[in-house]
């Protein structure tokens, strides 16, 4: 930033505000992602974030950085979304069978995937020395789902805390509240964070790597097929299965075998296909499903893989074609 950019800016140049914010566009969109867990009020919340910025532009004295004034707007603008409770929530898709007793029933956390093409342009490497996670890091399936679990002021201090890296001085002014209350928010979300999300770091594959897509490839091999033997096969023994919002969630190699007996044992006539994608920097597949003599393949929704190693620890399936679209994907493909 230069202070003649800042002055043009102020005096209502439009061109000039974008050279201020354009280089913070995508990591404010994670940002406000992982607060809020949804791609859609994720972009909506940008774009309030930048709107307020340009009106209040005035108002920035800079004695902190820019970007940190970003990220107190959009942070509060996050905050006013959870607890205005305006969202429309987001209703259960019925299974198109019957599925046997699950593990448990799930919280149903608001949720949806990340494309891995809007990280593009994130920094990688945590931005303040106090940070404890890496910025994509912090945006795997995991860690948001367990954000989606934690109070507001809990969410928002974990992730200025220990993703963005501010001091609980900078986090209490942002958040306009104490250090003792940041620093209380954060010990509750930090216990809640390493119940659900334990740091498995070393045992993931490096993304894209010859190991990554022999797995991928032998679990698309396997569900295209209904495979059920070939497909537990690539299981943890603790895997889970979990449908956001659908509240069944399994657990373990016996459930989940039963859960896609179920499955497979549905499909009459009918064909499933997957496309290779990326979401939340893990491995993820565009789902279709083709009736009897298909003229094409209909768009259901998105499948994410979570890796431990060779195996997958983590089934998470997302129902909707308008999802596919995010993802550079088509909402039906020829047969």
């Amino acid at each position: 930033m230069t202070e003649t950019t800042l002055r043009r800016a102020r005096a209502g140049d439009e061109q000039a505000f974008a050279e201020l914010t354009d280089p913070f566009r995508r990591e404010l969109q994670v940002h406000c992602y992982r607060i809020l867990g949804s791609v859609q009020d994720a972009e909506d919340a940008l774009q309030e974030t930048l709107l307020s910025a340009w009106r209040g532009l005035d108002g920035f004295e800079e004695r902190a950085s820019l970007r940190s004034w970003f990220y107190t707007i959009a942070t509060n603008r996050c905050l006013n979304v959870l607890r205005d409770g305006a969202r429309r929530p987001q209703e259960p898709r019925p299974l198109s069978f019957e599925p046997p007793r699950p593990t448990r029933y799930g919280e149903i956390p608001w949720l949806e995937p990340y494309p891995d093409a809007l990280l593009e342009g994130v920094p990688d490497a945590a931005p303040g020395p106090d940070a404890r996670y890496e910025a994509r890091e912090a945006v795997g399936l995991a860690f948001v789902t367990a954000l989606q679990r934690m109070p507001p002021g809990q969410r928002a201090a974990l992730v200025l805390r220990d993703v963005l890296g501010y001091r609980a001085s900078e986090v209490a002014a942002m958040l306009a509240t104490t250090e003792t209350s940041v620093n209380s928010a954060l010990q509750r979300a930090r216990a809640t964070l390493e119940a659900s999300c334990p740091p498995a770091r070393e045992r993931v594959r490096l993304p894209g790597s010859a190991s990554e897509r022999e797995i991928v490839g032998r679990f698309a091999d396997a569900f295209e097929n209904g495979s059920v033997e070939q497909l537990v096969e690539l299981l943890t023994d603790d895997a889970w299965v979990t449908m956001p919002p659908e509240p069944f969630e399994y657990q373990g190699v016996a459930a989940i075998a039963d859960f896609f007996t179920h499955a497979f044992g549905a499909r009459v006539e009918r064909t499933d296909h997957l496309v290779a994608t990326r979401a939340n920097g893990q491995p993820a597949f565009g789902h279709y499903i083709g009736d009897a003599h298909p003229r094409v393949l209909r768009g259901v929704g998105v499948i994410v893989l979570t890796l431990d190693g060779d195996r997958v620890s983590h089934l998470t399936r997302f129902a909707g074609a308008a999802l596919l679209g995010r993802f550079g994907l088509p909402r039906t493909l020829p047969s």
